[in-house]
């Protein structure tokens, strides 16, 4: 075990750290911030959301370059330990680039629809992939979330001058005046969206660090799917989902109907056989199909779906909306209400990655 102390009078915002001491113990590094009775610090003290407090020991640490690699932090006041942080959540000691990460000056290349490139600012894309999902009912954590999510797939594109085509399949892109027209409520909606990506400006989500693609989707039947070409897709329970408004669809073909679609003819005798769901093919009659290609030949919801044939018709249920991989935005939502933060709703669906914070270098 060895002590090493340090005294400053530095206050960040209206707290002052005066002293901080870091101890070896058991091989783990701790470190003790003491803090001066003289600031008011209890509202601080009493977040249930530790990112504000972190992030400011955090500065303090940066700032008088402490030699500090642990991540567990001691707040000491009149010698007794009113609170600890564990700095696990966001890994300050990666960086992500040289550059300042700032939404404001990244530039984005998107090919329209018309195949004409433009460039944005990373900002006006993030604003508008949010509009695309707008909800009153959405809380903003969940959106702090898509956000993150979206942050290593996009910066990693404008590092290697590559274009986003504006249909991308995990967020289409629309010019910001086809919202302003859509909502009349659009500038109270723009400066929360505003200051949601400010919020999380140059967090990112890795998988041994490297960037992920940004799966979400609307919701499930109860839990996200795996993906053995995408090792970090998690199978985790979802059962809020079970209460979304989009968990369960109905819909009938009659025979004609689906003879149309399919290109073949099919009757009541004809033999519909799953194999293996979600991972191998749907047999119509011996013509095969992958779960993705029917969904898109009948634009169903899901891949997760049944039959129920019947004399004259036959019944597709739907289970959930989207591909069932990665974030479910309704689950997601769900966890907010009960106080989870975007930290904790990406570590849930993401048990696999890390979340990393940018850090501006100075030097």
């Amino acid at each position: 075990m060895y002590d090493f102390f340090y005294y400053s009078h530095t206050i960040i915002g209206d707290i002052m750290f005066y002293r901080y001491e870091i101890q070896n113990y058991n091989g783990e590094e701790v470190l003790y911030l003491y803090l001066d009775m003289k600031y008011e610090f209890s509202k601080e003290l009493n977040y249930s959301n530790d990112m504000e407090m972190t992030k400011r020991a955090h500065n303090f640490i940066v700032s008088n370059k402490i030699p500090f690699k642990g991540n567990k932090i001691f707040l000491i006041v009149d010698g007794i330990v009113v609170k600890v942080l564990k700095d696990t959540e966001l890994d300050y000691n990666s960086t992500i680039s040289n550059e300042e990460y700032n939404p404001d000056r990244l530039m984005i290349s998107i090919q329209l629809e018309d195949q004409a490139l433009c460039e944005i600012t990373l900002k006006e894309y993030l604003l508008s992939l949010l509009f695309s999902y707008y909800d009153e009912s959405i809380n903003e954590e969940v959106y702090k979330a898509i956000c993150v999510l979206f942050h290593g797939y996009l910066y990693q594109l404008i590092q290697e001058n590559k274009v986003i085509d504006s249909k991308f399949s995990f967020g289409s892109f629309q010019p910001l005046s086809y919202y302003q027209a859509l909502y009349s409520n659009y500038p109270i909606i723009l400066n929360k969206f505003s200051q949601i990506i400010n919020s999380v400006q140059g967090i990112f989500l890795r998988y041994q660090e490297q960037p992920i693609l940004p799966f979400l989707h609307y919701s499930n039947d109860g839990k996200t799917f795996s993906n053995k070409e995408y090792p970090y897709l998690s199978s985790v329970k979802s059962i809020w989902d079970l209460a979304s408004p989009y968990y369960l669809t109905i819909r009938d073909y009659s025979y004609s109907d689906m003879q149309k679609i399919l290109g073949f003819s099919i009757t009541s005798n004809s033999k519909i056989i799953v194999q293996n769901h979600n991972t191998s093919n749907i047999l119509v009659d011996s013509h095969p199909y992958t779960f993705s290609e029917f969904q898109e030949l009948f634009h169903l919801n899901s891949s997760t779906f049944y039959f129920i044939i019947y004399k004259d018709y036959i019944r597709i249920i739907t289970k959930g909306l989207g591909n069932s991989y990665g974030l479910s935005i309704f689950g997601a939502n769900e966890i907010a209400k009960n106080g989870a933060n975007y930290i904790q709703i990406l570590s849930y669906y993401f048990p696999k990655t890390k979340i990393f914070k940018h850090i501006k270098e100075t030097i």
